[in-house]
């Protein structure tokens, strides 16, 4: 299979935030977003972020900028969906999705993800995550979508999906599991006291 593409999903409606797009805050000199752009764009074939309304405010950032296909905010699914349909029109097998507002996840991402998906189906999988010898948590937002399987994610959206894993259990996913050493390395920014935490985690403060 060729080199996946990249997808930063930055859809949501960052209700907790007060609103405004999370991942232009500032976390150790930069903003979260290129934290995120810096981690995922050297282990994709080409990086895209998908993002609803005015996408003059992320010129700065020089990549495409898809929106969702489906209206009404249905969730990360529909960012996959749209980062789908982007990469059929460039010709890949598949995609990996990051989130915009996690500015720690794992630099050997994908190469895990496509390690967790071989001997399936589809190149799918989800990441997860947790404590050494504890339970593993599944991060929908991180994972390795198949191109060919964009039809029939549109349907399940157009009949009313919204949880992920639904989705991805239906298609025997893989999962690639990351064991957190000292922080979550898939701590996201949701409110304001999550990015004092990242500024912290980043040595931004003390």
């Amino acid at each position: 299979m060729k080199q996946p593409l990249g997808v930063i999903l930055a859809g949501g409606k960052a209700t907790r935030m007060g609103g405004g797009d999370k991942g232009r805050l500032s976390l150790g000199g930069k903003t979260i977003l290129q934290h995120v752009i810096g981690r995922l764009e050297p282990q994709v074939a080409g990086l895209a972020i998908n993002a609803n309304g005015d996408p003059a405010r992320f010129e700065d950032i020089d990549m495409p900028v898809i929106p969702d296909s489906l209206t009404g905010f249905p969730g990360p699914l529909a960012g996959v969906l749209a980062g789908l349909d982007w990469a059929a029109e460039q010709g890949a097998d598949a995609i990996v999705t990051a989130a915009a507002d996690t500015p720690f996840f794992p630099c050997d991402l994908v190469p895990q993800l496509l390690l967790a998906a071989e001997g399936g189906p589809h190149p799918l999988a989800l990441a997860a995550s947790g404590e050494p010898g504890g339970k593993l948590w599944r991060q929908p937002t991180f994972g390795l979508w198949p191109v060919a399987l964009r039809s029939d994610l549109r349907a399940a959206l157009e009949n009313g999906l919204r949880k992920v894993v639904i989705w991805t259990d239906k298609h025997d996913a893989g999962q690639a599991s990351f064991v957190q050493s000292g922080i979550d390395p898939f701590f996201n920014v949701n409110t304001p006291e999550d990015l004092t935490e990242a500024r912290r985690i980043a040595g931004e403060i003390e």
